[in-house]
């Protein structure tokens, strides 16, 4: 009986440790990825799931009228639907990531299908812009060692995140923004930059409404925009 329920115990430690190195954003134990560097100051905007043909055109005004340029993981399928607004972003000198073709969690997903989601997804982005993908982000943050060495090999460096709320289901753009800037803050007095990450679009429908997080990112511009320094993620390669 104890030998069995020590087997349970084992099994259940497995299987949290196994969860946090797939999902935990900090977590390095499967691999290294671009989370945040110790540069204090500095603000990388990312934003997942788009293109959204009706809340990313407005998210860009707002960006341009701080004149600040952000990293946008876009959906592939999405992205195919969306070729002159992904064109426009990508002019606008906005960084283009990959976001995988349909958004399953990679930790749970076959090798095969793995490489087909990011070379797929790679090779649209790049008809499209005529420009390299360099970025790759997990949806859910989830990924194994060979999803992070398939990303390697298709030539895009992986990237996780360490500013993030629930802006997906939160109606309330205020408090996403406070939210946020409580973590940037956080982060900051202890000398690191923020990595954070908004939603301009939704995976499971292509013109889901993201006018709290869209709002939130200006609130966000609004604060930080003459005390810190917008980034693209190339600045921390």
């Amino acid at each position: 009986m104890y030998a069995g329920l020590g087997a349970v115990g084992a099994l259940g430690l497995a299987a949290g440790g196994f969860a946090y190195a797939a999902m935990w954003p900090g977590s390095r134990i499967f691999g290294p990825a671009i989370r945040a560097p110790r540069r204090p100051g500095e603000l990388a905007l990312t934003f997942d799931d788009g293109p959204n043909p009706t809340w990313t055109p407005r998210l860009l005004e707002t960006l341009a009228s701080y004149d600040v340029r952000a990293t946008f993981f876009m959906v592939g399928h999405y992205a195919e639907a969306e070729p002159a607004l992904v064109r426009r972003m990508a002019e606008a000198g906005h960084e283009i990531g990959n976001h995988t073709w349909s958004h399953p969690n990679l930790a749970m997903t076959a090798p095969e299908r793995v490489r087909d989601e990011l070379a797929r997804t790679r090779e649209t982005l790049e008809q499209i812009t005529g420009k390299a993908v360099r970025y790759f982000r997990p949806p859910f943050g989830a990924r194994r060692p060979d999803v992070l060495r398939t990303a390697r090999r298709l030539g895009m460096a992986p990237v996780l995140w360490n500013a993030m709320t629930s802006d997906w289901e939160d109606p309330s753009a205020d408090r996403i923004a406070e939210r946020l800037m409580g973590k940037i803050d956080s982060y900051a007095r202890r000398g690191w930059a923020a990595n954070i990450v908004l939603h301009d679009g939704g995976h499971l429908s292509l013109g889901v409404n993201r006018e709290p997080s869209i709002t939130a990112a200006g609130l966000l511009l609004a604060r930080y925009a003459s005390t810190h320094r917008f980034v693209t993620l190339d600045a921390w390669e």
